[in-house]
């Protein structure tokens, strides 16, 4: 009997001895699965890590290739001082540009108070939108800000962004700026409050569209009363540049005009040289190029201009 029982303990011992291990190896199949799924947790974690940041770098190469148009057009000029640092003439620009319009903002939905043009024998060389002081102002095109100033006797406040499409933007009278130089901007998004600095009698928005410093009506840009714009892609021509008064430009059949930066040319046929004139300064007072005043008057670039000479200008 007693080795019956002894040969029962030891089986039972046995039975035991199995179950402990079979739990022992069930713990150890279950600690296993929990670390790997730990690791294609961290795994997944870290792909979408990785995702973002490409996201990201594709992002930022996208926007640094788009503004290298605009870099193609202004080269390494980036004056964060002045307006208009360029002083490009007709003769210096391409001979055709299309200017990419389509992606785009209304830097603010209130109406026009005064347009672009001849005012009280100054030019007015951009729009004015009724805003609110505080209202919000916003980007017209994607780009870059290239200058936030004041200046108390013009544009108060004012805010400068060069855009990937070679456009150039001024906003003026603003009460505080939302943006710094160098940052990269989307269409629509906040740059400023609108305000009342400088020289301005009521709040409102002055705004402005440039190419290489030459203002541009922006109505020739926006439907200011539709919200949005005249054509997706703007043929622009230096041929556009008039002798006299602000040029025109055709979208979609209609006539806007815009300037070339100076108050016009005089309109007259000749014009006398004074001591201290360049070709280049009287072709620019007078809206024509230095290769027309050659052709006209049977001379050349490097012709000395005496005081009194009488120059044809047409």
């Amino acid at each position: 009997m007693s080795i019956i029982k002894n040969v029962v303990t030891l089986c039972a011992v046995g039975v035991i001895a199995s179950l402990g291990y079979a739990a022992q190896a069930q713990d150890i199949t279950t600690q296993h699965n929990e670390h790997h799924q730990r690791l294609l947790q961290g795994q997944t974690a870290v792909y979408e890590e990785i995702n973002l940041l490409d996201t990201l770098a594709m992002k930022e190469l996208e926007i640094s290739e788009n503004f290298n148009l605009a870099a193609e057009l202004y080269g390494s000029d980036w004056n964060q001082e002045r307006v208009n640092p360029y002083n490009a003439t007709k003769m210096e620009l391409p001979d055709s540009m299309t200017i990419d319009l389509s992606n785009f903002s209304i830097p603010h939905n209130g109406y026009i108070t005064s347009n672009y043009g001849w005012r009280r024998r100054r030019m007015h060389r951009g729009i004015d939108i009724k805003v609110q002081t505080g209202d919000t102002i916003r980007a017209a095109f994607d780009g870059k800000i290239r200058l936030t100033k004041y200046e108390r006797r013009g544009y108060g406040y004012y805010v400068i962004i060069r855009h990937d499409n070679g456009l150039e933007t001024i906003y003026g009278h603003l009460s505080k700026f939302l943006v710094k130089p160098d940052q990269v901007v989307k269409a629509g998004e906040p740059i400023a409050l609108g305000g009342n600095t400088g020289r301005s009698t009521g709040s409102h928005l002055h705004f402005e569209t440039r190419y290489l410093g030459m203002d541009i009506n922006p109505n020739a840009i926006f439907d200011f009363n539709n919200k949005t714009i005249k054509t997706n892609m703007l043929a622009f021509s230096p041929k556009l540049l008039a002798s006299k008064g602000p040029s025109t430009i055709h979208v979609d059949g209609t006539k806007y005009g815009y300037n070339n930066g100076k108050s016009g040319g005089s309109g007259a046929a000749t014009y006398r040289v004074r001591k201290g004139d360049t070709l280049s300064r009287i072709a620019q007072r007078n809206g024509t190029t230095v290769n027309r005043l050659c052709n006209l008057n049977g001379i050349k670039r490097t012709s000395t201009l005496r005081p009194g000479q009488v120059l044809r200008l047409r």
